[in-house]
This record gives structure tokens, C-alpha cells and sequence, in this order.
């Protein structure tokens, strides 16, 4: 019965936001309703974009969803772009093909049932067109301003859980894995290639979490294994309230680089597909992480890069992340 109340409680509220205000379902919390009292913004820039209401919306609870933002057509041509690269018959530069940990010792088939993951297509025409479209970086400008870097790109390909659960995502926040800062101007962007509930495996996020700080983060001890870079927060409250993002094709979530979120499993036989960049300000600065808790992080992405013949005395966090950025609008400043 509680949770029914939270749940309508939820829709009163984001009924009150109109055309284009986010849209979510809760399951054992609600998000904050947009205060009507003056504030001070700390997470967005005046801008003529964003409603009073969806500012408010987003410095309350770290993400803001814009319905209907990627078209159809866009959503098709990245979809058969990704079917290219799964079956080989384009091999972008700097490209980084992932697999679930539960198929690694099974055959690998160029399919894209064999691909869990797709990372850095910065050198991809096609894929990478999706971080320059007029109608992302026009509310990505709200978080990060004019000058605008993109700094990581994905394309996820949530497989259908085989039992062992190792399709889920533990609950982490993005900014362990950005050595640049403020955290303030950078921004998820994450858009649904389809149909997404917690059925297949949708976002869930902790509203209001990005006020807080960094958490400490590791590999989660589950029993079926865990996906390389798949880290978890080890201490968060397991009460926090919760949300889950029903989103439709097309559908584009904006969230804080501190916000907690995650996803479940696939309990369908599709695979999940979702587009995503991660863009910062072009005034953001570089920092050391040695001393931080970032610092094992950074030690596991030189290993990795030392798989690609780059030696761990050549390569730190930053240089990777400064030699994968591309200025999408602006001028380049800092990154």
C-alpha cells in the first residue's frame, strides 16, 4: 500500500512538470517534487533551455529525462552501425569490444549476441555522430556550458541474464572513472534504443545522491562473477529510496556524474540496447588521483592499457582520457 501512495505521489508530481519534464516510476521511493521557493543553482546554468521546473527538477535529484529527444531513424542507423562492428565488417580505431563475463569461455561468433558492450567510438563517423546531435548539446549546454568536451562514449548491449545474474550493474557512481573536475559541469547522457523497464533492465537511480560526495568502490563479491570495470559502492544505505527510469525509444536521461544508479537483469531474450556520452565543460581541469580513492582505479585502466601494448611507465588515467576527448562544440580549453 505504501509503496501504491509513493507511486502516485510520483505521478502528481511529475504531472505538475508539462511537455518534455522528466518522467519516472518509483518503486520503494520518490524523488523530490521541484521546490517552488527561491534557490541558489549549483548543478545548472541559466539558460533559456530548461523550464524553471526541470532546473529545480534536476538540482533536487541529479537527473532530469527528456522524452522522445533521439528519433527513430538516428536510433536505426546507430543500431546497424553496432551490428557492423559485432560482425567485424568495421573496425574503428581505439574501439573497446566487451563480452559478459558469462560468455568468455564460450566461442566467440561475430554476432552482436557476443557483445555485451561497446566503448570508446570516438573514431567511429557514425556511432560518434550520435555526441554531436543539435538536440543533445542544446541541454547538455545547461550543465556544462557553452564549450563543450565529449569525454566517453558507449553503446550497451544488455544480454539476457542466463541465470547467473551477471547482467546487472552494481549501483556506482560515474565520476570514480573521471579524472577531471568540477564534477558540477559534467553530464551522463543515456539514451534508450528501445523499449526499457526493469524487465529488461532499466536504469534505477538514487535521487538527491549527487549531493554527497565520491564513495569508495570495488568489485562486488557475487557468486556468478562480475563484469571488468563493472565496480560497485561498497557502503551506500540499502533503505535509499529508489527509482526506476521506464523509458521509451529515444528517450534521454541527463544525470550528475555523482548520482548512485545502476541497472538490474535482462529476464527477456532480447538484448537491451542503449546509446550514451559522457560530456564535461572544456574549462574542467585534469587532477592527480594518487592518494584518492580513484587511485586502484586508475592502476586496473593502465593494466588494461598495457594490454594494447601501451607500458604502464607511458600512460596515467589522465593521458588516456585526454588522448579519447573530442571538443563536439566550442572552443577547447583545458581538457
Amino acid at each position: 500500500m505504501q509503496q501504491t501512495r509513493a507511486a502516485r505521489r510520483l505521478r502528481t508530481v511529475l504531472g505538475h512538470l508539462g511537455a518534455g519534464a522528466p518522467v519516472a516510476y518509483s518503486t520503494s521511493g520518490t524523488v523530490s517534487p521541484a521546490r517552488v521557493q527561491p534557490q541558489q543553482f549549483q548543478y545548472t546554468l541559466d539558460n533559456d533551455v530548461l523550464t524553471l521546473e526541470q532546473r529545480k527538477f534536476y538540482e533536487d535529484n541529479g537527473f532530469l529525462v527528456i522524452k522522445n529527444l533521439v528519433s527513430d531513424a538516428d536510433i536505426q542507423r546507430f543500431r546497424v552501425e553496432f551490428e557492423k562492428i559485432c560482425r567485424k565488417e568495421v573496425k574503428p580505431p581505439e574501439i573497446m569490444i566487451m563480452r559478459d563475463v558469462n560468455s568468455l569461455n564460450s566461442e566467440y561468433i561475430a554476432s552482436e549476441k557476443m557483445v555485451s558492450k561497446i566503448q570508446n567510438f570516438q573514431e567511429d563517423q557514425e556511432l560518434f555522430r550520435y555526441c554531436t546531435l543539435p538536440q543533445i548539446l542544446k541541454y547538455v549546454e545547461c550543465f556544462t556550458g557553452p564549450n563543450i568536451m565529449a569525454m566517453h562514449t558507449m553503446l550497451i548491449n544488455k544480454p539476457p541474464d542466463t541465470g547467473k545474474k551477471t547482467s546487472r550493474h552494481p549501483l556506482h557512481q560515474d565520476l570514480l572513472y573521471f579524472p577531471f573536475r568540477p564534477s558540477d559541469r559534467i553530464v551522463g547522457v543515456w539514451t534508450a534504443m528501445e523499449h526499457i523497464n526493469r524487465n529488461n533492465g532499466c536504469l534505477v537511480v538514487l535521487p538527491g545522491t549527487h549531493k554527497g560526495s565520491l564513495r569508495p568502490h570495488d568489485y562486488p563479491q557475487w557468486e556468478g562473477g562480475v563484469n571488468l570495470m563493472f565496480h560497485g559502492i561498497q557502503d551506500y544505505e540499502e533503505d535509499n529510496a529508489r527509482v526506476h527510469l521506464i523509458m521509451e525509444k529515444g528517450d534521454t536521461v541527463f544525470f550528475h556524474p555523482l548520482l548512485i544508479h545502476g541497472s538490474g537483469m535482462n529476464r527477456t531474450q532480447g538484448f537491451r540496447k542503449a546509446i550514451s556520452c559522457h560530456y564535461a565543460s572544456a574549462s574542467c581541469h585534469y587532477i592527480n588521483v594518487k592518494g584518492t580513492n580513484q587511485e586502484a582505479l586508475e592502476k586496473e585502466v593502465v593494466k588494461i592499457a598495457d594490454r594494447f601494448g601501451v607500458t604502464a611507465d607511458d600512460v596515467s588515467l589522465k593521458d588516456i582520457w585526454k588522448f579519447k576527448a573530442r571538443l563536439v562544440k566550442g572552443e577547447r580549453i583545458s581538457l
